[in-house]
């Protein structure tokens, strides 16, 4: 939040269950690289730092697939159709950034 903490008028701030990432130095990455990538791929997400400021954050990849059922997607589709200027839009937009050789 960029205005002292504070949330602007009708949002809220949602981090029950959000934890702020570890704070680790260069120095301790470099130091100790097996622990830290152990930690990681257990599933733990990390911030690096130099000189006390976070430069890079380590994280596990995300490792699942998300794959839906083809009958899930139409029906999402018939749910909530295109509106009807989709078509035009892409033809529109794909004109201007095609080459033609």
């Amino acid at each position: 939040m960029m205005n002292g903490g504070r949330s602007k008028p009708g949002q809220v701030c949602y981090t029950i269950g959000m934890t702020t990432p570890r704070e680790i130095s260069q120095r301790e990455l470099r130091n100790d690289v097996s622990r830290i990538l152990r930690l990681v791929e257990a599933g733990e997400t990390l911030f690096v730092t130099v000189s006390g400021r976070p430069v890079a954050e380590l994280r596990p990849i995300r490792r699942e697939r998300y794959f839906m059922p083809r009958s899930a997607l139409e029906q999402i589709i018939r749910d909530a159709p295109l509106d009807a200027n989709f078509r035009r839009d892409v033809d529109a937009a794909l004109d201007q950034t095609i080459d033609e050789w």
